[in-house]
């Protein structure tokens, strides 16, 4: 082909997303040249259908049920009215105001090579993309993941959002049923309940599956509350048109075996992501694939070592931070040739719900999987005086441990509960005690308190025991 351009740059970066522009941008400012290679929109799915525009969504929504909250502070406030073209209009304006940071006239201003094409690797050093061919020391594949659409019956005939298209959405919506109450199922439900929609929200196994019941539970109190009609244990057979506001039908089957048919007007696909690995040319390669994710060892290596793989393309956590994370990793590795190793143990994740559910760390389940003196200390937030100003006390926070003090999960649910995590990813990320949270001087009132107050609890018993009471009056004794 003797229009084809041949460049051999340190590192080929395919894929423009979160962890893409993360190794793209720190290689290119620590000297290395850098191709960056992105067929579809840079910024990824964060920026452009996941992150960006469903918080904004759920902004609108929290200022919608603000308006209606505000009865409990003695303060009537009418009906909010929704604009559907207002509120798309909002998202698309958050959109476009973060945009020129994923740019591609920003890369390339940080000296990123930049190729808006389909890059595929046609050998184990090469990548063909479009008119290019790039044989680069390193490569690393970021290409993301996308919605799963589920092999239920007559869905090939019908028309359905996923988390791609319905933030587009400018229309009232009447009635949306929700397939999928996993972290994106149950914020979209009650973003678009808090805006006026009626929903229904089916979920297989019970509401968010993978996370604490305990916490889930006052997460499930809320959407109730917001008049979801929660569908729990229940699947979806088929599908079908319908006939005018109602226009499809959905038909269901609990999994003692009632089965039933609801009408609704729109429908949502929430049922997990699968990461993107095709038509990469990956077995060209040499590289490995478990399913459709891209095997990894915990320096995010490939089987074909010059190819590193971040993101969500590796199968892991789907979220954004992992994927800047992983983009770090990678960058250490291969610019500093540190072995730096992937811990999963310091990934935190939020659902952002109200009240949103926050993680890290180990699980109660898992902490006593692997060890035998896992102790448990929680506190609700009616323990909390901002929370009782606010009126936001159904919350909770719940520290799994070690004996000692030794701190291996959080999980905490109520208002700002991603932000209330911060000092805990520290405090873990750091290898901290949780004597470090209990002798911390915080401001009164403030809802961080809460976590204060919770690790001061664990060493209460020993503080006020028996032996520690006879030394105090012994001390007082002296002179």
């Amino acid at each position: 082909m003797s229009d084809t351009e041949n460049l051999a740059p340190d590192i080929c970066v395919i894929g423009g997303g979160s962890g893409g522009l993360t190794v793209a941008a720190g290689a290119a400012q620590l000297g290395a040249k850098v191709v960056l290679v992105e067929a579809e929109e840079m910024g990824g799915d964060c920026l452009n259908h996941g992150c960006i525009p469903s918080k904004a969504l759920l902004a609108a929504a929290h200022n919608a049920a603000a308006a209606v909250r505000g009865a409990g502070f003695g303060i009537a406030l009418p009906s909010p009215r929704i604009d559907r073209l207002d509120v798309a209009r909002h998202i698309a304006g958050v959109i476009a105001g973060i945009a020129p940071h994923d740019s591609v006239a920003r890369f390339e201003g940080l000296g990123v090579t930049v190729i808006r094409e389909h890059a595929a690797f046609e050998a184990p050093d090469c990548v063909v993309a479009g008119p290019y061919r790039i044989m680069a020391k390193r490569f690393v594949v970021a290409t993301g993941s996308k919605p799963v659409v589920p092999p239920i019956a007559g869905l090939d005939r019908i028309s359905y959002f996923t988390n791609e298209t319905i933030f587009a959405c400018t229309e009232a919506i009447d009635h949306l049923l929700v397939i999928g109450g996993g972290p994106i199922g149950v914020e979209l439900a009650q973003a678009q309940a808090r805006l006026g929609t009626k929903v229904t929200l089916v979920e297989m196994a019970r509401l968010l599956p993978k996370d604490d019941p305990d916490l889930v539970e006052i997460v499930r109190r809320s959407l109730v509350a917001d008049d979801i009609d929660l569908r729990e244990g229940t699947g979806v057979v088929k599908v079908e048109k319908g006939k005018g506001k109602k226009s499809i039908r959905v038909h269901l089957a609990s999994n003692e075996g009632a089965t039933e048919i609801i009408a609704a007007s729109h429908l949502l696909l929430a049922v997990g992501r699968r990461p993107k690995s095709d038509g990469l040319g990956l077995d060209k390669a040499g590289i490995d694939l478990s399913g459709a994710a891209i095997e990894v060892d915990r320096r995010l290596r490939t089987s074909n070592k010059r190819v590193f793989a971040i993101g969500d393309c590796t199968g892991g956590p789907a979220f954004t931070h992992v994927a800047g994370y992983h983009g770090g990793i990678v960058l250490r590795n291969i610019l500093f040739r540190l072995p730096a190793k992937v811990n999963p143990d310091i990934i935190p994740w939020v659902t952002y719900t109200d009240p949103e559910l926050a993680y890290l760390g180990l699980s109660e389940a898992a902490a006593r999987s692997r060890f035998k003196d896992v102790r448990v200390e929680q506190l609700d937030f009616d323990a909390n005086d901002r929370a009782r100003t606010e009126r936001r006390t159904d919350g909770r926070i719940k520290l799994v441990l070690r004996a000692g003090g030794q701190i291996l999960g959080v999980g905490i649910v109520g208002p700002q509960a991603g932000e209330l995590l911060a000092p805990w990813c520290l405090a873990i990320g750091r290898g901290l005690k949780l004597s470090a949270m209990a002798g911390l001087l915080l401001p009164y009132p403030t809802l961080s308190e809460i976590s204060k107050r919770v690790a001061g609890n664990y060493y209460a018993p020993r503080l006020f025991s028996v032996g520690v009471r006879a030394l105090v009056r012994g001390l007082l004794k002296l002179p």
